[in-house]
């Protein structure tokens, strides 16, 4: 059943107001996906606080104008998907690395990335950079160590004054009073 020119036009308004919202975004290719191969990209894709969607080329590159995933989505052929996401970037570019490793059938097309345009290869790039978390624990680690470390020198003076002094009485080298 063909979709009618106002149906168009509403999708195009609604994908619209969606790739407004989003700094980042990989478009995708895929080829002879079954329906459970479909729903675990769905799925990854959902647990990296993303949105996946197939979409019409001429549409998804309406949509795009005057929006940070605009440059993604010009010149566009062939199948194709778009994940977007808010949040880290990084967690969906995992996601989907993970996905095309294991689903020879998906594969990349462009990707943006704070409304800049990234390749291919910077694609894979960013799926192998440490997360946000994994980041900001990495910062409390390096904050904390300093401090961690003069604690543990000024602890280590009377540590080893203790230790001296249980030798001498071990070995009876103090007289008693």
């Amino acid at each position: 059943m063909a979709v009618t020119k106002a149906k168009k036009i509403e999708q195009v308004e609604k994908m619209g107001a969606d790739f407004k919202k989003v700094k980042s975004a990989i478009v995708g290719s895929f080829a002879k996906l079954t329906v459970a191969q479909d729903f675990e990209l769905r799925k990854s894709v959902r647990s990296a606080g993303g949105r996946y969607r197939v979409v019409k080329n001429t549409l998804a590159t309406l949509a795009a104008k005057g929006t940070a995933i605009e440059e993604s989505l010009k010149n566009l052929k062939g199948v194709t998907s778009v994940a977007t996401t808010e949040g880290d970037p990084v967690a969906l570019a995992k996601a989907l690395n993970k996905y095309a490793k294991d689903n020879p059938e998906f594969s990349f097309k462009a990707g943006i990335v704070e409304g800049r345009a990234i390749s291919i290869k910077e694609i894979e790039v960013l799926a192998s950079m440490p997360s946000k978390e994994e980041i900001h624990s990495k910062l409390l680690f390096l904050i904390n160590a300093p401090a961690q470390r003069l604690v543990t020198v000024m602890n280590a003076v009377g540590r080893d004054v203790a230790v001296v002094l249980n030798q001498g009485v071990e070995k009876k080298k103090f007289k008693e009073a």
